[in-house]
């Protein structure tokens, strides 16, 4: 008996949650097509059900307890994803399905949405859903099956494999921008504004090592979070960044940005990495995710880092 008390029939939750929304029982009653009646019988069995006030009533709106709050947001969320689900095992027949990726905002509009029409040709069942970036994402997290993540490959719990981004692009201003100083060699760069990536604060003091550049200040100079804001500040004359070629090839083709100086990038130990957890490295829709992402990366991407 305790156990069934736990587990409430799935209409007297929808008619809680529709109620809380739309405030009364009228308006909840329209959404629901049941009559007024049965929508106040369903509420009221369901406080019987749980044996906790859920509303208080007056005469012009019911209004949640503090109790029904909390109740409340809590079961919207897992209606929500009680649809969502459905939704998916609907939509998805045995060859596809939906893949829920997180991934950096630049990384999205610069290099993996131009490919996506690629994907929609070679497996039309796949479709992406895209959730929030988040920074050091739990990859225990069950509505999430995979991110691409910008560091070294190794991120507790999960699988990685390596795509793009560690070919780093000197770049500067187009030609023309007045008051910049001359830069003809890798030891005029001390000269110029730095500007510089938050996720990446040993980047100016790695170029200076692989290009033996003395007397550069790698803390000097703006910060910035996103490569995006970082390449347009560039190409307004604002200074000089270290960019992934991956996130810039365009704007150097258009002349927007230049490569000041030939060969003057430099490799990074840090790139853009498909990673997932364990727990779903069987899964088929992010398996044939995977192959095809892994096939239209960098040459030499493909390399794994195990799950840690």
């Amino acid at each position: 008996m305790i156990l069934r008390r736990l587990h409430p029939p799935l209409h007297l939750l929808r008619a809680f949650c529709t109620v809380a929304r739309f405030g009364g029982i009228s308006r909840a009653a329209e959404a629901l097509h049941l009559t007024q009646s049965a929508v106040s019988k369903q509420v009221q069995e369901l406080e019987r059900w749980v044996g906790v006030a859920l509303f208080e009533r007056s005469r012009k709106r019911l209004s949640l307890t503090p109790a029904g709050e909390r109740y409340e947001k809590a079961v919207s969320a897992l209606l929500a994803r009680l649809e969502a689900a459905t939704l998916e095992l609907i939509t998805s027949g045995d060859e596809g399905g939906a893949l829920h990726l997180s991934v950096l905002p630049t990384l999205a509009a610069k290099w993996l949405i131009p490919r996506l029409p690629q994907l929609r040709a070679q497996h039309p069942q796949i479709t992406l859903h895209f959730v929030p970036y988040v920074h050091g994402y739990d990859f225990a997290d069950p509505e999430l099956d995979c991110s691409i993540l910008f560091g070294d490959g190794h991120w507790p719990g999960a699988r990685a494999h390596y795509l793009t981004g560690n070919d780093v692009a000197l770049i500067g201003p187009r030609a023309g921008l007045a008051g910049a100083p001359p830069l003809h060699s890798p030891q005029d760069v001390a000269r110029h504004t730095l500007l510089r990536h938050v996720s990446v604060p040993g980047a100016w003091q790695h170029w200076a090592e692989a290009h033996g550049v003395n007397g550069l200040d790698p803390l000097a100079g703006p910060q910035f979070d996103q490569f995006q804001t970082i390449i347009r500040a560039v190409s307004v004359g604002m200074g000089l960044a270290l960019v992934p070629r991956c996130l810039v090839q365009d704007e150097i083709a258009a002349g927007t940005v230049t490569e000041p100086l030939p060969g003057g990038g430099y490799t990074s130990d840090l790139g853009y990495w498909l990673c997932y957890p364990e727990s779903r490295a069987q899964l088929a829709t992010l398996v044939r995710f995977r192959d095809w992402l892994l096939a239209l990366a960098d040459p030499a991407a493909g390399t794994a880092a195990p799950a840690a």
